[in-house]
């Protein structure tokens, strides 16, 4: 594996991907053990290129507030709002780790990448009228959403979402809920401010254009890792006791590589994206709101559509979609033999099996790759009655892989979210997996601390520093009511958020 010519840097942590949960991780543990050596290494030339630039996600700031997909209606008509509480309780966690940032002067100002944008759903029809009051019911006495509003009245609807109303047919039975508290962010920005803080500590290291080729353990239990420099065309030796994959796409053929027990049975299932992005500015000052709806039947769950007002490079713009399609590529930049290139003897029959099983999905993606541009209009037109066409171009998002898993009864699931696979001796971890993602960045950090470091982060050293980072650390927001009201509190003034609340009304 080694040669002559190799170039060799040795380190406590290696971090593969350069995106939010990189990041994240590593300023955790710098402020957690200032001592450590970190060494970055990025394929492209600079941070959040990938999944975690601005053009590439949502932004929403993923809270559950307007995502339908994550309160799922069972077969006799309740509401399951698990998944929704926990991923609002794990938005409210990288709020308070933001905000730590930002009130050290750790990282910019907030209003360059956090800003306020009401979130709200929106569905028609009886039937869906119906799913979306019992979601109300069920989640407004819950704490996280103290705030939730619901309303079918259609002036009220009107004053809410003045595009989303207009030119709707009056017959046709309506319902929407708001959620003040929203936001919108620009992980990109983000991504980026906290490596320029990173960059300047001591011991951290970060290359660009560095494609890890390969890794192994080595008899001493460090890890060693080659990748070839893009620019020079240099093969590279890197070592370090412990290695994060968080290369998005890109983290499924290197966690295969490494060959750890935990890694055997995961495949990956490839989804691009692609927006509609308005180009008419009165249009798009007209709105002011993110306005989730409800998934066509067989799409997946990260292709619910959204009318979505984003604050990119300090500029308001307005989006539609996302349209899904198939690519075998695993990263918007990577190679159309990626999908080939993963499939191993573990993972062939769980891939088969969850293929067999998602026919429909199949189906669903290659007819959203072949849409004309009218198809898309007459998509967006649900949203926006009085929409023009003229007024809309489409532009390429980011792409997705999402989990394959086996499952002893079904051979192979494929599953919509995220998950950490971690070595048994806490040496290595990768992150698996899309949406929610970057909202949730700093609960998913955590629990890479607590599977890789248990017995540090059960520390007083640790525990006490993470605290004071993360001022719910070791608490739950599902069970401490004022916890929750005093950390939005905490975090909504140093993130500028109650403040832009008050501004925002008259544009709403």
């Amino acid at each position: 594996m080694k040669d002559k010519h190799t170039i060799k840097t040795k380190s406590d942590v290696i971090l593969i991907g350069a995106g939010i949960m990189s990041a994240t991780l590593g300023v955790l543990l710098k402020e957690l053990d200032p001592g450590l050596t970190i060494t970055v290494l990025e394929r492209l030339d600079a941070a959040a290129r990938e999944s975690s630039n601005v053009w590439n996600n949502a932004g929403t700031g993923h809270s559950a507030f307007c995502e339908l997909n994550y309160t799922a209606e069972g077969p006799d008509g309740s509401i399951n709002v698990k998944k929704a509480l926990n991923i609002a309780s794990s938005y409210e966690t990288s709020k308070e780790f933001w905000a730590y940032l930002v009130g050290e002067k750790k990282i910019i100002a907030p209003e360059k990448f956090i800003h306020h944008v009401p979130h709200f759903s929106f569905v028609w029809g009886e039937e869906n009228v119906s799913f979306l009051k019992k979601r109300y019911e069920a989640l407004a006495k819950e704490t996280l959403f103290e705030g939730l509003e619901y309303s079918e009245d259609k002036n009220e609807l009107a004053a809410w979402m003045p595009l989303v109303m207009k030119g709707r047919d009056p017959i046709v039975p309506v319902a929407g809920t708001k959620m003040d508290l929203g936001t919108d962010v620009d992980f990109g920005t983000l991504t980026r401010a906290i490596f320029n803080y990173l960059e300047t500590l001591d011991g951290v290291h970060v290359q660009y254009y560095e494609n890890v080729k390969d890794l192994e353990r080595e008899k001493d239990g460090l890890w060693n890792l080659t990748s070839t420099n893009l620019l020079t065309h240099e093969k590279e030796h890197h070592e370090a006791s412990f290695v994060f994959i968080g290369a998005g796409g890109g983290s499924l053929p290197l966690l295969e590589k490494s060959d750890i027990p935990e890694a055997a049975g995961f495949g990956g299932f490839p989804v691009s994206g692609q927006w509609l992005r308005c180009k008419n500015r009165e249009v798009i000052e007209t709105h002011f709101a993110k306005v989730y709806g409800k998934a066509s039947v067989g799409s997946p769950p990260m292709s619910v559509p959204h009318l979505d007002t984003r604050i990119i490079d300090g500029k308001k713009e307005l989006l539609f979609g996302p349209y899904a399609g198939f690519s075998t590529k695993f990263l918007k930049k990577g190679s159309y033999l990626d999908l080939v290139k993963s499939l191993e003897f573990d993972n062939i029959f769980p891939m088969l099996s969850a293929g067999m099983h998602n026919l429909p999905l199949t189906k669903y993606l290659i007819s959203q790759a072949m849409q004309s541009h009218e198809d898309r209009i007459h998509a967006l037109k649900e949203y926006f009655p009085d929409v023009k066409s003229e007024d809309w171009e489409l532009v390429v998002a980011g792409q997705r892989v999402q989990i394959i898993k086996e499952d002893k009864e079904e051979g192979g699931v494929l599953e919509f979210g995220t998950e950490v696979v971690s070595a048994a001796d806490g040496s290595l971890a990768a992150l698996l997996g899309a949406s929610p993602g970057a909202s949730t960045s700093v609960s998913i950090m955590l629990e890479v601390l607590a599977d890789c470091f248990p017995e540090k982060i059960k520390s007083k050293e640790w525990s006490s520093k993470l605290k004071e980072m993360i001022p719910s650390f070791g608490e739950s927001f599902l069970d401490n009511d004022e916890l929750c009201k005093i950390s939005r509190k905490n975090t909504h003034t140093i993130l500028n958020l109650a403040s832009a609340r008050k501004e925002a009304g008259s544009k709403i």
